[in-house]
């Protein structure tokens, strides 16, 4: 089965790899930076995102000091800022220096997006702030003290094995939790019941949905479905209908959207790479 699901990743057709970076390159500003809406003014987001996919790819990145010299200028003030800014510069090989470690270390001493549940209707998940700061620690090599952190990861594990705010789980949640407690090198054979939660957000005909009583998946929750599993050590059950289903929501720009029928997004397109690769032996 897995050998099938390679052939096809790799032959599916043949162009889907230069189809892509095509979608990614045309959208390069002459700033240097990126923006998946053609035209528009250049934000940290997609280009992170627009490297991240090149990378993914082996594809070089095309005017890198130009796009090095957009993301030295950018202003930094969020943790949304920091997080794609410095993974942005990072995969161009750039010392992310003092300032970001100066930042990440602030941000855990002071305890800010560690313990608060408040989040932005537009954010995907509750502890996603959370994993920004992880994943820049990580990339620092800033030592974290780990129990508390994990421990309110842990306080928010419901019944179902799943995560999430007042007692109700979604695969969201449950991916960050997981990725999150992943880094702070908890034993991961101790999320068990958290497989049968993801399991039950698998389904046969291909994909994830966001809760198990869900019947439409979407190209994020796939994404955080497959990944949750491979930080689990555990493997997708439906392999090849759950690449059929990625492979729908590439539209003819190359791109892919998070349905069948939806706009491209350079957001959506690293979803269905990223998936698509840890799908393939």
């Amino acid at each position: 089965m897995k050998e099938f699901i390679s052939t096809r990743i790799l032959t599916a057709d043949a162009s889907l790899t230069k189809n892509v970076v095509n979608y990614v390159v045309s959208r390069q500003n002459a700033d240097g930076g990126y923006n998946f809406v053609q035209g528009d003014e250049s934000n940290a987001n997609d280009t992170y995102y627009g490297l991240a996919i090149l990378k993914l790819l082996d594809s070089p990145f095309p005017n890198v000091e130009m796009t090095l010299d957009w993301l030295r200028k950018f202003r930094l003030g969020t943790i949304y800022s920091f997080y794609y800014v410095g993974k942005a510069l990072s995969l161009c090989g750039e010392d992310l220096g003092n300032r970001f470690e100066k930042y990440v270390v602030s941000t855990i001493t002071s305890k800010r997006h560690f313990g608060s549940m408040d989040v932005y209707i537009e954010v995907a998940s509750e502890f996603r702030a959370t994993h920004m700061v992880l994943e820049l620690a990580n990339l620092l090599g800033v030592d974290l003290t780990s129990k508390d952190v994990v421990d309110w990861f842990l306080a928010h594990k419901n019944e179902d094995g799943g995560f999430g705010a007042h007692s109700h789980s979604n695969i969201n949640s449950t991916y960050y939790a997981t990725a999150c407690i992943r880094l702070l090198k908890y034993d991961m054979g101790n999320l068990q019941s958290t497989v049968a939660f993801l399991r039950a957000c698998e389904k046969p005909y291909g994909g994830f949905t966001v809760v198990p009583q869900s019947f439409a998946p979407y190209m994020e929750y796939t994404h955080y479905g497959v990944m949750a599993l491979d930080a689990l050590g555990e493997n997708c059950r439906f392999p090849s209908q759950t690449v059929d289903f990625v492979l729908s929501c590439q539209n003819a720009n190359g791109g892919f959207a998070r349905a069948d029928l939806g706009i491209s997004t350079f957001e959506n397109t690293f979803q269905a790479v990223n998936a698509m690769q840890k799908l393939a032996p």
